[in-house]
C-alpha cells in the first residue's frame, strides 16, 4: 500500500475553500480531509486536476498525424505540465482511415490503463462547409455506417462527436446516442428551429462557443442564440483573447446557467514547446505569441493551456478563483458523467490535483497521486 499526504494552506475541493488541510491518499485514493496547523502547511492551492475536452495536441504531438499511443502520452505530459490530469484527446475532420488509426490508439491507451485519457472527441467529420474553420473541405461528409461503426465501438472510454445538425439529422442523434456517444454541436450554420431540434434529440452540448457558429440576430437566434438561451446544454469556450472578446465571453457568463460553462484549450501540437509553425494537412499552421493561424489567416486551433485559461478568466473576466476552477474541472467532470469519481477532492476519489502557487502557477500536477509534471 502507498500512503500519501499533502498539506496545504489553501484547499479548494471542487464546491468550496478551505484554509490549513492535509489531504491523504492510500494507493492513488482520497482517504482523509482533515485541518492541521499552518506552521505544516506549503503555502500553495490545491484543486481539482483539470479536466480538457478538447485536445488535438501538445508537446510537438498533432493526433491525427500521428495516431499512436506514444502521442497520447506527449500530448498528456505537456498538459500535465499546465494542471490537466483527465483530457478527450481531438481528431480533427480526417479520413476515416485516420479516424480508426486514431480509435485504435484510444482503445489501446485505455486498456493499458495510461494516466488521464479518458476517451475520445471526434470533431468532425460531419460539419458544414461553409463554418469549416480550418478543417479540410476534401474530408467532410455526412454520416455513414463506417463511422456508425467506429462510433459504436466499446473500448474507447467516453465518446465525444461533434456534428452539424443541418447536415445530420435527429434520427441520426438518436443513434448516436445509443450508442453511448455525447453528441455536441458544432461548426454550423444552421438555424435556430434546426438546433433546438438537435437539442431535443439528445445533443448536449456544443463546440467552442462562437466560434464556427451561425451568429445570435434579431430576428434568428442561430446557434449561438440557441446555446446561451437553453437552460440545460453545456458550452466549451476558449479563452485565450483571441477566439472570443471579453464581452462575448461575459455575455455568456451571464447567460448559461452556473454550472454550464467549460473551459477548452481546442490544444495544437505546439502547446510545452518553442515550436513557431507545424505542418497541417496540406499547408502550415504558424504561431505568434499565443495564437495561432493557417495560411489564410484563419485562427487554427490554439496554444492555450488550462491553467492560462483558468488566469485569464479570474484576471480579464472577473470570474472569481473558484467559478474558474469549476470551469476547469467540476463542470467538464458534470458534462461527461464522470463526477461521481472526479472533478473534485473528497475521500473515494481519485488523487487528481494541482498545485498552484498565489498566482496561479503550476507547481506540480498529480494523477491517482503520481507526479506528473
Amino acid at each position: 500500500m502507498q500512503q500519501q499526504q499533502w498539506a496545504v494552506a489553501r484547499l479548494f475541493d471542487g464546491e468550496q475553500w478551505h484554509s490549513s488541510v492535509r489531504v491523504s491518499a492510500l494507493d492513488g485514493v482520497i482517504s482523509r480531509i482533515e485541518s492541521c496547523a499552518p506552521a505544516e502547511c506549503a503555502d500553495l492551492t490545491l484543486a481539482p486536476g483539470f479536466i480538457d475536452v478538447q485536445v488535438n495536441g501538445g508537446g510537438g504531438a498533432l493526433f491525427n498525424t500521428a495516431p499512436t499511443i506514444d502521442s497520447l502520452r506527449t500530448m498528456l505530459k505537456a498538459h500535465a505540465g499546465f494542471g490537466t490530469t483527465a483530457m478527450l484527446p481531438t481528431v480533427i475532420t480526417d479520413s476515416v482511415e485516420t479516424m480508426q488509426h486514431c480509435a485504435d490508439a484510444i482503445a489501446a491507451a485505455i486498456a493499458a490503463g495510461e494516466p488521464g485519457i479518458l476517451g475520445v472527441h471526434f470533431e468532425g467529420p460531419h460539419l458544414s462547409v461553409p463554418k469549416r474553420g480550418v478543417h479540410p473541405t476534401e474530408h467532410i461528409r455526412g454520416l455513414s455506417a463506417e463511422e456508425l461503426a467506429l462510433y459504436g465501438r466499446t473500448d474507447l472510454g467516453i465518446k465525444l462527436v461533434t456534428v452539424a445538425p443541418e447536415n445530420v439529422s435527429p434520427e441520426q442523434i438518436r443513434q448516436l446516442v445509443a450508442l453511448n456517444v455525447i453528441v455536441c454541436l458544432g461548426h454550423s450554420n444552421a438555424d435556430g428551429a434546426t438546433v433546438e431540434a438537435a437539442l431535443a434529440a439528445g445533443a448536449t452540448g456544443f463546440t467552442h462557443l462562437y466560434n464556427a457558429m451561425s451568429p445570435l440576430t434579431s430576428r434568428e437566434p442561430g446557434m449561438v442564440g440557441v446555446a446561451l438561451a437553453d437552460r440545460n446544454s453545456w458550452c466549451g469556450i476558449i479563452f485565450d483573447g483571441h477566439h472570443v472578446h471579453p464581452v462575448a465571453a461575459k455575455l455568456a457568463l451571464a447567460a448559461k446557467p452556473r454550472g454550464k460553462m467549460l473551459i477548452v484549450t481546442d490544444a495544437m501540437s505546439p502547446v510545452g514547446t518553442s515550436a513557431t509553425e507545424f505542418p497541417f494537412f496540406t499547408g502550415k499552421v504558424t504561431r505568434d505569441g499565443n495564437k495561432l493561424t493557417n495560411d489564410a489567416g484563419s485562427l487554427a486551433g490554439s496554444v492555450l493551456d488550462m491553467a492560462g485559461a483558468v488566469q485569464y478568466a479570474v484576471t480579464e473576466l472577473g470570474v472569481e478563483q473558484g467559478e474558474a476552477l469549476r470551469m476547469a474541472a467540476l463542470y467538464p467532470a458534470e458534462f461527461l458523467g464522470i463526477a461521481d469519481h472526479a472533478g473534485r477532492i473528497a475521500a473515494g476519489y481519485r488523487a487528481d490535483f494541482v498545485l498552484l502557487d498565489a498566482q496561479g502557477v503550476v507547481q506540480q500536477c498529480y494523477i491517482a497521486g503520481q507526479a506528473l509534471k
